[in-house]
């Protein structure tokens, strides 16, 4: 019985080991015939290192091995070009030992390639968004001819010239409406305005002589054109000694200034007088306020310059000096007035507005009368020079 059982398990096992040589050997055809529509030109014949066995233990290849190395076909001479790849299932293929080319590796030289009879409308593009930007190499000189291209495009004329006869009016977006000033919406430089200054209304006293002096204006108008009144005087011991009242047209011709032009009347201390004026008047560099007005009556010409500078030790408080000088062509024995430079004042004041309406302020003034004025003067009994202080207050509404 035991014999039996023994013949019986050899044979099994001798079964089982021809299966498994038959299996492995189908196995292997198998793999080589669906390999035969395969595109090897990508794959990387190139030698690889083997690792070095040791000759002590290294053993011979079996007999089976052997045999079977030897039954594979030599693919080294096969022409792949010429196969048909298109039923080959790729999908169960190991690519993972597929070489890619190395850099510098020569690759498919696609510059002499003609495309232009390529039909391309069946090309997956899908990828195309992640590949754009980046070069393509080796298709440098492709021949992309697009001659019998027709894409139906159809492009018309530049713009230009004339409208073509059904453009519609621009002028019909405005439904009639013409061009015109809006009541209440001009700008601020046409808005009217007006001021009064009462720059000086102060008391006078010094040399043994006191009164009062006075240097109003009044303008009305916009930043371009402007009514403009002044008045002058002086005051003492109870007698007008002069005044001095200009209506003038004020007209801005370049910023910060304007020319004034108008007519100037002359009253106390002798004969009135009549004078055409023509004057300028703005902020010179540095912020000097300068008037200079020309004047002529009667073939006598007359020049009248002041000029002054506000100096702010604060926002209030405010130190003003000014300086005034009249010139005359000719001599007027009736108003005591002698030719070239009159008289010349230099004043002195410091102010502190207690609003920017209303600063009161002390000072001190400087007076000379020169050439024949001063003989005319002394003619009088009057003097020359004076030396006063001067307070009062300035305002403006």
């Amino acid at each position: 019985m035991k014999a039996t059982m023994t013949k019986a398990g050899a044979a099994c096992a001798l079964l089982a080991l021809g299966l498994t040589i038959a299996s492995v050997a189908s196995a292997q055809s198998g793999t080589m015939q669906g390999m035969e529509g395969m595109d090897h030109s990508r794959i990387d014949k190139s030698p690889t290192k083997k690792p070095k066995k040791n000759k002590s233990t290294a053993k011979k290849p079996s007999k089976e091995k052997a045999e079977a190395r030897a039954s594979q076909p030599d693919m080294s001479q096969m022409d792949h070009s010429q196969m048909d790849h298109s039923q080959v299932d790729h999908s169960q293929m190991d690519h993972s030992q597929a070489g890619t080319p190395k850099t510098g590796q020569s690759q498919t030289d696609m510059s002499q390639m003609d495309h232009s009879g390529m039909d391309h409308s069946q090309m997956n593009q899908a990828g195309g968004e992640q590949g754009q930007g980046a070069p393509q190499q080796g298709m440098t000189g492709m021949g992309h001819s697009m001659g019998g291209m027709d894409h139906g495009m159809k492009m018309g004329p530049m713009q230009g010239g004339s409208p073509p006869p059904d453009a519609r009016d621009p002028d019909t977006y405005a439904e009639g409406t013409s061009f015109a000033n809006l009541p209440g919406n001009e700008m601020h430089d046409e808005m009217p305005f007006g001021r009064v200054l009462l720059d000086k209304f102060e008391y006078a006293k010094g040399d043994g002589e006191q009164g009062q002096n006075l240097d109003a204006e009044a303008w009305y108008g916009n930043d371009y054109n402007k009514a403009w009144l002044k008045a002058e005087g002086k005051r003492r011991d109870g007698h007008l000694q002069s005044m001095r009242t200009e209506a003038l047209w004020d007209r801005t011709f370049a910023t910060f200034w304007s020319t004034q032009l108008g007519v100037r009347h002359d009253t106390g201390g002798g004969d009135s007088r009549n004078w055409l004026a023509f004057g300028v008047r703005g902020l010179a560099p540095y912020w000097f306020d300068t008037t200079a007005t020309a004047y002529w009556s009667g073939g006598k010409l007359a020049a009248r310059f002041d000029v002054r500078y506000e100096l702010l030790f604060t926002q209030q408080l405010i130190f003003e000096p000014q300086i005034e000088a009249n010139l005359y062509s000719k001599s007027d024995p009736a108003r005591g007035l002698g030719s070239g430079l009159s008289d010349l004042e230099l004043g002195l004041r410091l102010r502190y507005e207690i609003r920017r309406q209303f600063a009161p302020y002390i000072g001190v003034t400087w007076a000379r009368n020169f050439g024949d004025t001063a003989d005319f003067a002394r003619a009088r009994s009057e003097r020359n020079k004076s030396t006063q202080v001067v307070a009062g207050v300035r305002m403006w509404f």
